[in-house]
């Protein structure tokens, strides 16, 4: 099944609100450097607060839009992220436990034994009722 199919849009009400927020600090950002207020950033943002208000469906494709540019973003951020973390993190963990001589998973090969099977003796469940 398609994960894609189960994420639900987010309401025009709440995209209208966020895009006010954030054109509204895009009207404010220049005053922390000295600058001018940007009216146009906050003719938008009023405009954005309006629309959300009343929930309007002037807000439905620009919602849609957002929505499959953010799936879109996810596709390629999350394997970049993800790809970050393992090189970053698990790679050297991994190779400053083999300087140590760990074996955590049991990968070296050994010779003098006949089989990798690892017999368990006292099992804490009895695997009739897994759930």
């Amino acid at each position: 099944m398609n994960n894609k199919n189960k994420i639900k849009i987010s309401s025009n009400r709440n995209f209208g609100f966020v895009f006010f927020v954030f054109f509204l600090i895009l009207s404010f950002w220049p005053l922390i450097k000295g600058g001018e207020l940007r009216i146009w950033t906050l003719i938008i943002s009023v405009i954005f607060l309006l629309l959300g208000s009343i929930n309007s469906q002037i807000l439905t494709p620009l919602n849609k839009i957002w929505f499959k540019f953010g799936i879109f973003l996810g596709n390629f951020i999350s394997p970049i992220v993800m790809g970050i973390v393992f090189f970053l993190v698990v790679t050297p963990i991994g190779f400053i436990m083999r300087l140590m001589g760990k074996n955590l998973l049991g990968l070296k090969k050994d010779n003098n034994k006949k089989s990798y099977w690892i017999k368990k003796n006292n099992y804490k469940t009895s695997m009739k009722k897994q759930f």
